[in-house]
């Protein structure tokens, strides 16, 4: 074991002496030492039931002859941080996590690791400091929270009970009180926010890839069953040491094609692509946006949950969750078999899966036609972008309009504010990139209120930042070169024409090439607007967001 390096041999007396300072008894000496890694805190919605989890993970351990620590990862709550400038650090977080999980895992020798987790950023930031290390590791994350409800309204989530209510009392649809009585009942319990947006839309894409116990994705954050989950997964993970079974064997070329193809099936966040790309990096792996584009004309979504439709991950749970959808794409959509934490291989998942066909139908039996999620490339975007295809509307599918240039969200939100923007427009929102941001900022603001507003349909948006996974509407995301590399983003006026064709998976800036060279020669040196601190080191080492905006 690996923790024999600080508590075997006579040179190891200090250290056992520490040890034991921290509680570990005479005879769990010998046990394999497991690390929990808990993104506990009282700020994230999401995480503010994980005392309890930790508990019930230690119990786990222990039962399974381990002895277990707990130590605490950062985490941020994309929801708060949303539209400010803490946004810049969201996307960061990532990578401080990932150094966080190796370094404590790493310094102290640990064996194995139960990585608890559940918002946008942590639990990828778990997994590459999982890759990272290669040591046996399972992944936990604390599930959904449970729907709102108010007035008669039913399934409210964060983003219609709150970010999308500001549009629609904007427009005069509810009063100022229907709006703080959805404000306080909109979140009414622990938990994931509950579409699948980014947070759950990784939950169930980790349970994919073989990290996470079946259902672990799904089941809600304040139900018996996550905690069961928890304890299991304490269980499991000293098996797993002890048949030193480590990521670097789960994680494969086979169970990420897997994970890209379940992701265009269920349409979740746009994120999907920038934490796939990361962790196939870690991993050593060949996977490129090239992967998710030809894979997206070979897929289609067999099921919509919020915010593409009014049903929640309460909906997708009972339906059946990943499971169901394994057995759903299992044989069509020619997934691999391989191996999971469970101990069960991917096809003995999806055999013993139960699903109501009314919510995840068979693959052949799907109404859809498209993908959940696209890459476009054009003129506009020559390295590649991304759009959440679930969230527009059929008859958008291709749209053109003329461009409302702005160099910063906040500029943009002025002008929805103000009533500036109308219909046909094209809002480009750029330097909000992984360097120009710094930070890749998300636009939920911006979109829920452009769908509060009505405009949902005849405006689009397009950045070279990213969206949340509870984003909706015409949102192009993730336009590389961004604009603080010179891309031509940076070079668009307002005017232009930019036509969108997702079944051509096109974006173009209708002006010619002739016409923006010229503007490429005129274009100002892209200044650093944070240049000191965590943010401006990031700038300087991350990569482009086709390349999943790694550092």
């Amino acid at each position: 074991m690996r923790s024999d390096n600080i508590k075997k041999g006579l040179a190891r007396t200090p250290h056992r002496g520490l040890l034991m300072a921290t509680g570990v008894s005479k005879k769990n000496m010998n046990a394999p030492f497991i690390g929990i890694a808990s993104a506990f805190t009282d700020l994230v919605p999401g995480h503010i039931g994980m005392r309890d989890l930790e508990r019930q993970i230690e119990k786990g351990i222990h039962t399974g002859g381990g002895q277990a620590f707990v130590f605490g990862v950062p985490a941020v709550c994309d929801g708060i941080a949303m539209g400010h400038n803490g946004m810049r650090y969201s996307l960061p977080s990532r990578d401080l996590i990932a150094d966080c999980v190796e370094t404590m895992a790493a310094a102290h020798q640990l064996d194995g690791l139960v990585l608890l987790s559940n918002c946008d950023k942590i639990t990828p930031g778990m997994i590459l400091g999982a890759l990272r290390l290669n040591i046996p590791s399972i992944v936990v994350t604390a599930g959904p929270m449970l729907d709102g409800m108010c007035r008669g309204e039913n399934k409210l989530t964060m983003v219609t009970g709150s970010f999308e209510a500001v549009g629609r009392y904007r427009k005069g649809e509810i009063t100022e009180e229907h709006l703080i009585a959805m404000e306080e009942n909109s979140c009414p319990s622990a938990g994931a926010c509950q579409g699948m947006y980014t947070a759950n839309t990784m939950a169930c894409l980790t349970e994919v890839l073989g990290m996470s116990l079946p259902y672990c994705s799904s089941a809600s954050a304040v139900s018996s069953q996550k905690r069961r989950i928890a304890f299991d997964s304490g269980v499991r993970i000293v098996e797993l040491v002890k048949d030193d079974i480590t990521p670097s064997q789960i994680i494969t070329k086979e169970s990420l094609t897997n994970m890209i193809k379940v992701s265009l099936a269920i349409g979740g966040s746009t994120n999907t692509f920038l934490h796939t790309l990361a962790i196939s990096k870690a991993a050593n792996l060949d996977i490129s946006l090239d992967d998710f584009d030809s894979l997206s004309r070979e897929i289609h979504q067999i099921v919509k949950i919020n915010p593409s439709s009014t049903l929640t991950m309460t909906d997708f749970h009972q339906a059946g969750g990943i499971p169901a959808v394994l057995k759903s794409l299992y044989e069509p959509a020619k997934l691999n078999n391989t191996i999971t934490v469970s101990g069960l291989m991917t096809s003995e998942i999806a055999q013993m899966a139960y699903a109501d066909e009314s919510i995840i139908p068979k693959y052949e039996k799907s109404t859809y036609t498209q993908a959940g999620l696209g890459v476009l490339y054009g003129n506009l975007a020559k390295d590649g972008c991304v759009i959440k295809i679930s969230g527009v509307d059929k008859e958008c599918y291709t749209f053109e309009g003329a461009a409302r240039t702005f160099d910063s969200e906040e500029d943009a939100m002025k002008a929805l504010e103000n009533d500036t923007i109308k219909s046909g427009d094209v809002i480009v929102i750029r330097y909000e990139g992984p360097k120009g941001g710094p930070g890749m900022r998300e636009m939920l603001a911006p979109t829920s209120l452009l769908v509060g507003k009505g405009l949902g349909k005849s405006c689009a948006l397009i950045t070279d930042g990213r969206f949340s996974g509870a984003t909706r509407g015409i949102c192009v995301g993730h336009i590389c070169p961004e604009a603080a590399a010179g891309g031509t983003i940076a070079l668009i006026k307002d005017g232009d024409k930019i036509r969108i064709d997702i079944p051509s998976r096109k974006i173009e800036l209708l002006v010619s090439d002739d016409e923006l060279n010229k503007r490429k020669s005129e274009l100002k040196k892209f200044e650093p607007k944070i240049k000191s601190g965590y943010l401006a080191k990031y700038a300087l080492s991350v990569s482009d967001a086709s390349h999943g905006a790694i550092v």
